[in-house]
């Protein structure tokens, strides 16, 4: 159920502990081969496959489009906030969620950037407000174990317009890939603790823009190994555990 497609009048009839989920995405550049709008679309075809599935028993947001991608700016078309806007816009939303009764907020995100901040929101809006309860998901850690399964490329071969951004993208929308444009493995290694990828983690964390990682394609990853098959597996693995977590919050009301 969309929050935007309803009439005021028509909260009314709501259960307040119905779960609230808002994407958190970005509009940014994933090379030469998938459209600024990939977060955004991914994030999006996301919801619209658990709304299919849970219709009147979650209520979606708009979606945030233009989040944190500061370090995606030395690529033409990429936007950003800063990350004191982010907490702002977005704590905003969701105290207006708040101010109409909602306890169950769920918040969804699809672009790697917003991490850090995602969490920062998750503890401040907690703690101010403990007679909710809200939740923050990033879409791959969600479901790493599963996903380490459908993987086929090595190390680092998921991570930013990639395997999985582009087996997704082929599956949700296929017109915004360009095909003859997808390459082959880049990955510019770093130090040993400080390497990682979507799945597996680094030891330590050491600050790169998506420049350096990419050595200037754009591309951190095998998008080479990426299909419309293996877009709907990742999709069903996410849709799949979204759907349990937004119930377990039904449930505990």
């Amino acid at each position: 159920m969309r929050w935007d497609k309803l009439t005021t009048n028509e909260f009314a009839g709501l259960d307040r502990s119905i779960p609230v989920i808002v994407n958190v995405a970005a509009i940014e550049q994933h090379g030469p081969h998938l459209a600024i709008d990939t977060d955004v679309a991914i994030g999006g075809h996301f919801l619209d496959r658990l709304d299919e599935r849970l219709g009147d028993k979650v209520l979606i947001l708009p979606q945030v489009k233009v989040c944190c991608s500061e370090h995606h700016m030395d690529f033409a078309g990429t936007l950003t906030v800063r990350h004191e806007t982010f907490l702002a816009y977005v704590g905003d939303i969701l105290e207006s969620v708040v101010r109409h009764g909602f306890t169950n907020l769920v918040i969804f995100n699809s672009h790697g950037g917003n991490q850090a901040v995602g969490q920062v929101l998750l503890e401040t809006f907690g703690s101010r407000h403990r007679e909710c309860t809200i939740a923050m998901l990033t879409w791959w850690r969600l479901v790493a174990p599963e996903l380490e399964a459908i993987r086929e490329s090595g190390f680092a071969g998921v991570n930013h317009a990639c395997e999985f951004e582009t087996s997704l993208m082929l599956l949700a929308a296929p017109d915004n890939v360009r095909r003859e444009l997808i390459g082959d493995m880049s990955y510019v290694e770093t130090y040993d603790w400080a390497n990682a990828d979507m799945i597996r983690a680094s030891r330590g964390a050491l600050f790169r823009t998506m420049h350096q990682m990419s050595g200037g394609t754009g591309v951190v990853g095998d998008p080479s190994t990426a299909s419309a098959r293996k877009g709907e597996l990742i999709t069903d693995a996410v849709v799949n555990e979204l759907e349990r977590v937004v119930r377990s919050l039904t449930k505990a009301n």
